[in-house]
């Protein structure tokens, strides 16, 4: 088993006492106890500490004297104090434990204007208690990389208790010994069983109302995330958009949102009662791709909805855009209007400057992300970060409690632990190995002369080319119209040919998605399989691009009203295969959703045009199989299900 490295950088500019401190802390760690592997060094320059903060994914910790340190090692008239040091430190890597070396007599100021920088604490220079020092730092680091809920689950799985309540597989016992279902047992692990535990179990704490570990365990992610509170979820990013919308919008009170939202924030309006704004998103023709909403829509709804409760936006996008979030959270919050960011695809970017700033950097009040898609917890993990100002707990509460299972997956929990552990402590050097893979990759790709990695500029739709939106590098899109094959069959070929699954697909681009446990040998082996289908020299052949998704009509009622009709089904053709006349503008109550590529045709409470009609019959009639969510059949026959006239009076019109 692989043991931590963890380094300590001391920062003092006078080269003996230097060696003296570094000398003195490492023979400390030699002599004491040293678990995650201590180490100390030092250099005497800012330079040389931002240079060494940047290349070194190990360091845990620095320790900054609180004179002046020299930026230009040519010029010794050109200096930067320990605080605006410590304040680079802190933006580069907010991770990071820092600690400031001072002179007993500037006690009082130093620490004053240093601990407003979330300083961790502070030695005496002229002390030299080294074993102090390190017993110190030692605590700290560890303190950082507990996992307290996943440390009491393991502590109790070794404790072997009989079990005298639920789970029914009673760690295993019914599995172990069965002639059926052993297999199963054997193929997924005893620990599997063994964590899978229940409420009854008081000291794994409670999810709907953590006091102990779990409580600890939020905590110290939400420091890490840099939130104000954090809440794990097991039931996905899918609900934690729904608990933050019945927290916030109480029924017909507005909601700003992108129509290219995940389908879970249309789910929300619907629970919550909310009256959605609905916000076209940028689209590329050429790539079947669908953008950000442009920036002049987002704040010309913020100016023309006051009244607004919140808005919420996705960044990154599938296709890895982030918005430029900092002026649209600034023109929100001073109509009063509350932001939610769905980060589902970006829940690491707090470990790396390269992925900043983060949306509760931008100033969102709340950001939901899925854990489970890019760290290392188990699918279904996520977390709620919170910086609201005006939080109202209790009502959150209450909202989260509703949704959310009393017998929740003590694993699941445990791997939200673990993962914002691996954050914490390597998370820097594991995104710095996927931004350093994910350029190889591009490079690769590209060399094949047949395959093409899109850039930044070829990703964005014209309408946003000026809104300051940047690319996520760990997304990869590739446009493959030169390969000979269809986007269907060539992914038919790396996965049986090649053993390869990829993300997502156009129908003339793959979505490559590289995490922090991406390999050399997993881009190794890509690229091997695609310089091979090139140099097969199949000829381009036509590729058939989807329609475009019809722009949003309007809604004739509140969503929430709309779904819970009973309706009626209307099929979308009659018996000559011609389009039905009767359901032209009569109000949906279901949310109608194509996929590729997700987008909602139709949400309850639309009136449904003829073009909307049109293009769904076209999906249906397309040799390419496309998901329709929403639509119901009867017989053979295709049907929206739409309210009845009787219905529809007797609701509240908005629009």
């Amino acid at each position: 088993m692989k043991k931590p490295v963890s380094r300590v950088l001391i920062i003092n500019d006078e080269p003996l006492v230097l060696k003296e401190f570094v000398k003195g802390l490492n023979a400390a760690a030699r002599s004491l106890d040293n678990p995650l592997g201590i180490a100390f060094s030092g250099v005497t320059t800012a330079r040389e500490a931002l240079a060494a903060i940047e290349e070194d994914g190990d360091l845990q910790a620095v320790v900054v004297d609180d004179k002046l340190y020299t930026l230009n090692q040519k010029s010794s008239k050109k200096e930067m104090s320990a605080l605006e040091l410590v304040q680079r430190v802190t933006r580069f890597r907010p991770e990071l434990d820092v600690y400031i070396l001072i002179a007993q007599e500037h006690e009082d100021e130093i620490v004053d204007a240093l601990f407003a920088e979330a300083v961790d604490g502070y030695f005496y220079r002229e002390e030299r208690d080294y074993r102090g020092m390190y017993r110190i730092l030692n605590a700290q680091i560890q303190e950082r990389s507990r996992t307290p809920f996943y440390d009491q689950l393991k502590n109790y799985v070794w404790m072997a208790k009989d079990s005298w309540h639920t789970p029914g597989h009673s760690s295993g016992e019914s599995l172990r010994g069965s002639p059926w279902v052993n297999d199963f047992y054997d193929f997924m692990g005893e620990h599997i069983f063994d964590a899978d535990l229940s409420v009854s179990v008081k000291m794994l704490d409670s999810l709907m109302e953590p006091t102990g570990v779990i409580a600890e365990a939020q905590t110290i992610a939400a420091k890490a995330f840099g939130a104000r509170r954090t809440f794990f979820a097991t039931n996905g990013t899918s609900t934690s958009n729904k608990v933050i919308f019945q927290t916030l919008l109480a029924p017909g009170e507005k909601l700003l949102l992108d129509r290219n939202c995940h389908k879970s924030v249309h789910h929300g309006v619907v629970l919550s009662g909310g009256h959605p704004i609905y916000l076209d998103s940028s689209i590329n023709a050429k790539y079947s791709l669908y953008g950000p909403v442009p920036k002049k829509t987002i704040l010309s709804a913020i100016r023309r909805h006051p009244d607004a409760q919140a808005i919420i936006l996705t960044s990154c996008t599938y296709d890895g855009l982030r918005y430029d979030l900092a002026p649209v959270v600034e023109a929100a919050h001073a109509k009063g209007i509350k932001v939610i960011v769905d980060e589902a695809w970006y829940g690491f970017a707090r470990f790396h400057p390269a992925f900043r700033p983060t949306a509760l950097e931008a100033g969102a009040d709340y950001a939901t992300q899925s854990t489970h898609k890019v760290l290392s917890a188990f699918s279904q993990a996520s977390m709620i970060h919170v910086n609201d100002p005006g939080f109202n707990e209790h009502l959150f509460r209450e909202n989260f409690n509703m949704h959310t299972s009393t017998s929740p997956q003590y694993s699941m929990i445990a791997s939200l632990d673990v993962a914002r552990k691996q954050a914490v402590m390597e998370g820097y050097k594991l995104l710095s190995r996927t931004l350093a893979l994910s350029q190889e990759l591009r490079a690769q790709i590209n060399s094949t002369g047949v395959f093409h990695v899109l850039d930044l500029d070829e990703l964005l739709p014209e309408e946003v080319k000026r809104d300051n939106i940047r690319l996520d590098p760990t997304k990869v899109t590739v446009d493959i119209s030169s390969c000979g094959f269809t986007v269907e069959d060539l992914q038919r070929e790396l996965f049986d040919r090649y053993n390869i699954q990829v993300e997502k697909s156009t129908f003339n681009t793959l979505t490559l998605l590289l995490t922090i446990g991406t390999t050399r040998s997993k881009v190794s082996r890509l690229y091997d399989a695609l310089m091979r289908i090139a140099r097969e020299g199949r000829a381009p052949r036509r590729l058939y691009r989807f329609p475009e998704v019809p722009g949003f009509t309007r809604l004739r009622c509140l969503p929430r009203d709309a779904f819970y009709c009973g309706g009626e089904l209307v099929p979308l053709v009659d018996e000559k295969d011609n389009i039905r006349r009767g359901l032209l503008d009569r109000v949906c109550a279901d949310q109608i959703v194509p996929y590729p590529p997700g987008i909602p045709v139709l949400v309850p409470g639309q009136v449904v045009t003829r073009e909307i009609v049109q293009y769904l019959v076209g999906l249906l009639r397309s040799q390419k199989r496309v998901e329709l969510h929403g639509i119901v059949y009867d017989g053979y026959l295709p049907c929206l299900r739409v309210l009845k006239p009787a219905e529809e009076r007797g609701l509240r019109r908005i629009g």
